[in-house]
């Protein structure tokens, strides 16, 4: 049974979720009880216990140390015997980091040609190529020092009358910036920090330092539209809110000469990220965002999945359609160093899955990353680029950045995104000061208890009123529409979050 036949009534056939024919788990698409019938795959299984609306139900007796299936892939061993009809959950599945098995593509995949027609949206054109889909003037802090500084110049201009092109003043506050070791550290963040400075949907902007910190706001200078102040040499906080006020004056003036033109979807670079997943994450949102990612590059444009943490353990699917095998073993070389990132501190990847991850379903890393693949759909993976690196490919490109949301969107604004589909099952509010972020849900009951949160609820497909295929065309829509200028619901609340990776010692 697919989804698409799924009723809102329960009935043995459609209270849980076969995802694969060869899974001996369904996934509970309504809370069941002891005494419930079902029936999937052909075989009728007697619910033992109750299971969790989320959760998962043997259909089959599980003997101890078999492997446990969804989407087909193993998810684990089962810890002790398990009854068909039980709750299988991190009582009784034991997490296992085994190496899959990859198969490495044989030949190369070319790069499409540029689709002569496709769609449009309305956004801004810059002079490097890229288009923005906003029109911010940033006040960005060089260091934690400035960040209070930042915040009181951007907040000058709240409720002011800006020109009609011009989308706002937003600050950068955040903690870092000094107190770096020299080395990969700084370089990360600087690399980060210029992606955000030459972002596309940044007219232009004013870099505020202390003057002592070890982030030098010399180091920027040769950036376009960069306005440099420092606190030091500007008086102390009054001296440089002044200063600031009247170059961010002159700042919105110069942005406000920018208009909305019409642009083709080529130039659309669309960041996918999932935060505050659940079980329906894999069925029902990041599947449906899959089928816009494919659709946008099927029209030349670009789709970037990130999370690294949240890849491992469905990598091989990734290497086995990448577009050569230097792309596979690039992004196998992020997994890798990734690793010994957290054996540096005594964790593994199974570190990741959240307490609300669990309470939604999902046992461990393996059975979330199975599901967070989905949203880069089903095309070639053209690139791998690490965290905040430009990104220069179109299609299906993966950047190397932490699970944690705010510093994963960091990173892919930094790369050049000027559009995130955010999916999430227990509900989040995360935004980002420059880039829309879209929120899509995975289930009907987070849409309806934080409804004002979300832009979409990919819960109709679970709840069998719409397919995957045509959720995806939805959100592709939107995509479009907010790339135009549409508000989402985290731009409408105010949510811009930011926090850069900062990966070396604090000094």
């Amino acid at each position: 049974m697919s989804l698409v036949d799924l009723k809102p009534a329960p009935t043995p056939e459609n209270a849980a979720l076969l995802l694969h024919p060869s899974d001996n788990v369904a996934v509970a698409r309504l809370p069941l009880v002891p005494g419930q019938s079902l029936s999937l795959g052909g075989a009728a299984v007697t619910v033992r216990e109750p299971v969790p609306i989320g959760h998962k139900v043997a259909l089959a007796d599980i003997p101890v140390g078999e492997r446990v299936r969804r989407y087909g892939e193993s998810i684990g061993r089962a810890a002790r015997n398990i009854e068909a009809g039980s709750h299988v959950h991190t009582h009784n599945l034991d997490y296992e980091e085994a190496p899959p098995a990859y198969h490495f593509p044989q030949e190369e995949i070319p790069l499409p040609d540029p689709p002569q027609r496709g769609p449009f949206f309305m956004g801004y054109p810059r002079g490097d190529g890229r288009a923005g889909t906003r029109n911010f003037v940033a006040v960005v802090a060089a260091s934690n020092c400035a960040a209070h500084v930042a915040e009181i110049i951007a907040r000058g201009f709240e409720g002011a009358t800006l020109p009609r092109s011009v989308d706002g003043v937003v600050a950068f506050p955040h903690a870092d910036g000094c107190g770096h070791a020299i080395g990969p550290d700084t370089a990360l963040f600087r690399r980060t920090m210029e992606g955000i400075l030459r972002h596309p949907n940044v007219a232009a902007s004013l870099l505020v330092g202390l003057g002592c910190e070890v982030n030098q706001i010399e180091q920027y200078l040769g950036l376009p539209a960069v306005i440099p102040l420092t606190i030091q040499a500007r008086g102390g906080t009054r001296g440089t809110v002044e200063a600031g006020k009247r170059e961010i004056m002159r700042l919105i003036e110069a942005a406000s000469a920018a208009e909305r033109a019409t642009v083709p979807a080529t130039r659309l670079v669309l960041g996918l990220n999932c935060g505050g997943s659940d079980s329906f994450s894999g069925i029902t949102a990041n599947p449906a965002l899959g089928a816009c990612s494919d659709l946008l590059v099927g029209h030349g444009g670009t789709a970037v999945l990130a999370e690294t943490p949240e890849v491992f353990g469905a990598e091989h699917l990734l290497v086995a359609r990448s577009r050569n095998r230097q792309v596979a073993e690039k992004l196998l070389r992020y997994i890798d160093s990734y690793k010994c990132y957290l054996n540096l501190f005594g964790h593994s990847f199974d570190s990741n899955p959240s307490p609300g991850n669990k309470e939604g379903g999902l046992s461990n890393i393996l059975e979330k990353s199975l599901g967070a693949v989905a949203k880069a759909g089903s095309s070639p993976l053209m690139d791998a680029v690490d965290f905040a690196e430009p990104i220069t490919a179109r299609g299906v490109v993966f950047m190397n950045t932490p699970g944690y949301d705010p510093v994963s969107l960091a990173g892919l604004a930094a790369g050049g995104v000027n559009v995130v589909v955010f999916t999430t099952g227990r509900g989040s509010a995360i935004g980002f000061p420059t880039v829309p972020v879209i929120k899509v849900v995975s289930n009907s009951q987070s849409y309806a208890r934080m409804r004002d949160n979300f832009d979409c609820n990919a819960g109709l497909v679970a709840d069998g009123d719409r397919t995957i295929a045509a959720m995806g065309r939805e959100i592709f829509e939107l995509v479009l529409r907010v790339a135009s200028g549409e508000r989402t619901a985290s731009e409408r609340w105010g949510h811009r979050e930011f926090v850069p990776w900062r990966i070396g010692p604090v000094m």
